[in-house]
């Protein structure tokens, strides 16, 4: 053996918590889901693999992984049906919950031998081949490591990936995108899961005796502490956390003692202290601390797929959208009364009015993102009644907000693809085994097309929050026209844009209109409006007190008087 046996064993420790972290990167720092129960999930197939010789004698070891993925994926899509909603401390509270009632009921259980424990599980073995030497099994955990690093790293840089980003802050603009957020949180929830499922059963046949007590809140705590110190939405943070943690954790226990001459909770404490000084020095994480005190690494420039237009859409004649009689009333705050007007196909509509005048909420009711008090919404001949914004999208309508919503670490490129979801139909496990590549490079080159269009093929590669707030508008207006929408709703996508810019976005949306869509559009530049609306819609107070071609408009006295001659 070239390793000693402790060394060994360390490793073998490292490689279990590493799996159960990188499910926790994908869950907690990609997701934003904080969850403090991944130890009751290890502990549910550590069990289930345990107990498999009691209910089916002669059962091969590789039936309890079986067993353990069936269990736990269940056990987590039930708490999924609760969770999956849930964000900030209400899910954490309730995966603290749940950490604590698994961990009484295999210390409670009849049948589980309570805190007394399972000893004599079998060494991991396929046929005349056995894992009963240590290093072996260490083997055979970090190639399950390795795998999982694989598949999720295969997961972020797909479709799906970029999805997941949104979960943490941006679900509402997800939803306008078509992505079905609270179904995509409850996968990943699941996700993490199972790999925490696999490192159970692996825990199980490496420890070869099992009992509650790695499976506590406390063991929770530790996976969650190596994903933080790691560097949360680091995938080769998940490794260094759990190197960190383990290590540390062993290390301490052994020399605390020695050099206080005194047993007690000292160990804890040093242990306290050690992660305080880490969070000090690396606030994001020992990976991104580490990245960026490396040399950089010239990269060879992706290879470019050949652009192709956004989705076609069946052209649309007539009336698009009719808005009638919305109301939506805020407690005693009336935003919107009965206000009523139409967009027709190949129609550039303009509503504007001062600021506080209902406008955005009008959007927000006609992307589905709100429900309106009273009235209705028709799109495209149809009744959208409560219709969800991810299924109003799927029906033609894009839309971008008043204040920016990108997800500032990715990419100008994944931006703008998150707009091509609804073009896509790889789901989590194709993405994993990596057999999206053909659907992928469809999508990035839709991005890319978008990116042309608008102006941005030459920053696809920038981080988003790098580029001027101007560019930032212009790149979610490539993002909405990845949808290859019939109506684009654009909340003040002339804000921050300088006079040239605002000429390419103007000359832009004449060209979108001669290809037969319809745009709405909320702007308070009276200059680009009245050059480039066919119609103007006015609001003042939640109430339209105009409508009409802009000229008209303008001699309006009330139009007047609620922009106090702005206007004239």
């Amino acid at each position: 053996m070239i390793l000693p046996a402790y060394a060994v064993t360390l490793a073998g420790y490292v490689g279990l918590a590493a799996i159960v972290a990188i499910g926790l990167v994908l869950l907690t720092g990609v997701a934003g889901q904080t969850s403090f129960g991944q130890a009751s999930f290890v502990g549910l197939a550590a069990y289930a693999t345990a107990l498999l010789p009691d209910v089916m004698p002669g059962a091969p070891p590789l039936l309890g992984l079986l067993a353990g993925l069936v269990l736990t994926g269940a056990v987590a899509w039930a708490l999924g049906l609760i969770t999956a909603r849930l964000s900030g401390h209400f899910l954490a509270l309730c995966s603290v919950a749940w950490g604590i009632s698994f961990y009484s009921l295999f210390g409670t259980l009849p049948g589980l031998h309570g805190f007394n424990g399972i000893g004599g599980i079998p060494p991991l073995g396929l046929g005349p081949f056995s894992a009963a030497d240590p290093a072996v099994n260490v083997a055979v955990i970090w190639a399950a490591v390795l795998l999982a690093l694989l598949g999720a790293r295969n997961l972020l840089g797909s479709r799906t990936g970029r999805a997941l980003r949104t979960l943490a802050a941006e679900r509402d603009m997800a939803e306008s995108m078509g992505i079905a957020t609270v179904r995509l949180a409850r996968a990943v929830f699941v996700l993490a899961a199972l790999l925490a499922a696999l490192s159970g059963f692996l825990f199980a046949h490496f420890q070869r005796f099992i009992s509650p007590t790695p499976f506590g809140l406390t063991a929770s705590m530790e996976y969650l502490f190596m994903v933080i110190l790691g560097g949360a939405a680091h995938l080769p943070g998940a490794i260094l956390g759990a190197v960190l943690v383990v290590v540390l954790r062993e290390e301490l226990t052994d020399w605390v003692p020695r050099l206080t001459g005194a047993t007690g909770s000292y160990e804890a404490m040093a242990f306290s202290l050690v992660v305080i000084l880490f969070l000090q020095r690396a606030p994001a994480g020992l990976w991104p601390w580490l990245v960026r005190r490396s040399p950089a690494v010239r990269r060879a420039p992706a290879p470019k797929q050949q652009a192709m237009p956004p989705p076609a859409t069946t052209p649309h004649t007539g009336v698009v959208l009719e808005v009638a009689g919305i109301s939506k009333r805020f407690g005693g705050l009336m935003a919107n009364n009965a206000v009523s007007f139409a967009v027709g196909a190949a129609e550039i509509v303009a509503l504007i009015g001062p600021n506080g005048a209902g406008k955005s909420t009008l959007f927000d009711i006609v992307s589905g993102q709100q429900r309106p008090t009273a009235g209705t919404v028709r799109l495209f001949g149809r009744v959208l009644g409560h219709l969800p914004a991810r299924r109003i999208a799927a029906l033609g309508l894009a839309r971008t907000f008043q204040h920016v919503r990108l997800l500032g670490g990715m990419s100008v490129r994944d931006n703008i693809a998150l707009g091509a979801h609804l073009a896509g139909r790889a789901g989590m496990l194709r993405a994993i085994l990596r057999l999206d590549r053909a659907e992928e490079a469809r999508l990035l080159a839709i991005a890319e097309a978008a990116a042309a269009r608008v102006g941005l093929a030459e920053m696809l590669d920038l981080p988003a929050d790098s580029l001027p707030l101007g560019q930032q508008r212009v790149v979610e207006i490539a993002r909405a026209l990845c949808l290859g929408p019939r109506l684009l709703l654009l909340d003040e996508p002339a804000a921050g844009l300088r006079h040239q810019e605002k000429q390419a976005l103007a000359a832009l949306l004449r060209q979108l209109r001669a290809e037969g869509m319809a745009v709405l559009l909320v702007e308070h530049d009276m200059g680009f409006v009245m050059d480039l609306a066919d119609r103007v819609v006015v609001m003042d107070f939640g109430q339209k007190i105009a409508a009409g071609p802009p000229a008209a408009v303008q001699r309006d006295r009330a139009v007047q008087e609620a922009y106090l001659g702005g206007v004239a």
